[in-house]
């Protein structure tokens, strides 16, 4: 089971710091309905993303992804190394679009019509955002690939999996913990996270992806030249 964990947990933590979700969660939060918007757009997300995941762990095994003893499956590296190229090209695109200094990022328009959101629309837009984004879809089917490649058994494989599913969901799960829990501090709290990731986006998103994309390179070249 330990390789499959330290084979999906950077995966897992490029999604838990992907900004989108997190401001999108604090925006719903500080809106009149925001409770149920906040619980509906978390559970939305950790379902979509649980079957994502559950899907490419399921078809990856099924397609003997471990490669038993000579390692993974010379198919999962390829892969690999496609979504190592990938996250690579996406990190440079990311920088190249970032806003430039004293310029502020345009708003999406979903953003701006938040305040309208019922709690069935926010659920969409978190199934959205965990599975339609290209950088979210991208990072979880590799975590996932990851996953099924692994030597572990098919329980390890299952906690692996969920546990994946969970440290990617901190970033919907810890906004909606402290608005649940943090009282009447919990709004200064939320909107100083939201202005923060707000003015990095762009930093933290390209060197995740940047970071990501060296380490699936890296280890895909190591195995197929292995």
């Amino acid at each position: 089971m330990g390789d499959a964990v330290g084979q999906m947990l950077a995966s897992a933590v490029g999604i838990a710091i992907s900004p989108l979700p997190l401001i999108a969660v604090i925006l719903m939060l500080a809106t009149p309905e925001g409770r149920g918007n906040g619980i509906a757009f978390t559970a939305g997300w950790l379902v979509s993303l649980a079957a994502l995941v559950t899907v490419v762990v399921l078809v990856g095994s099924g397609g003997d992804a471990s490669g038993g003893d000579d390692g993974p499956a010379s198919w999962t590296l390829w892969l690999k190394l496609g979504l190592g190229v990938l996250f690579l090209l996406m990190g440079a695109k990311q920088w190249k679009d970032r806003p430039r200094e004293g310029h502020a990022a345009g708003q999406p328009g979903w953003m701006k019509a938040i305040d309208t959101f019922t709690p069935g629309r926010s659920a969409g837009l978190a199934a959205a955002l965990a599975v339609a984004n290209p950088k979210n879809l991208v990072l979880a089917v590799g975590g996932a690939v990851s996953i099924a490649a692994s030597t572990a058994s098919t329980g390890g494989k299952a906690v692996a999996a969920v546990l994946m599913v969970l440290i990617a969901s901190l970033c919907t799960l810890l906004p909606l913990g402290v608005y649940l829990l943090g009282g009447r501090k919990s709004a200064k709290v939320l909107g100083e996270w939201k202005a923060w990731m707000a003015a990095h986006n762009a930093a933290v998103m390209t060197t995740v992806l940047i970071v990501l994309g060296a380490k699936y390179t890296g280890d895909a070249i190591s195995g197929l030249a292995g």
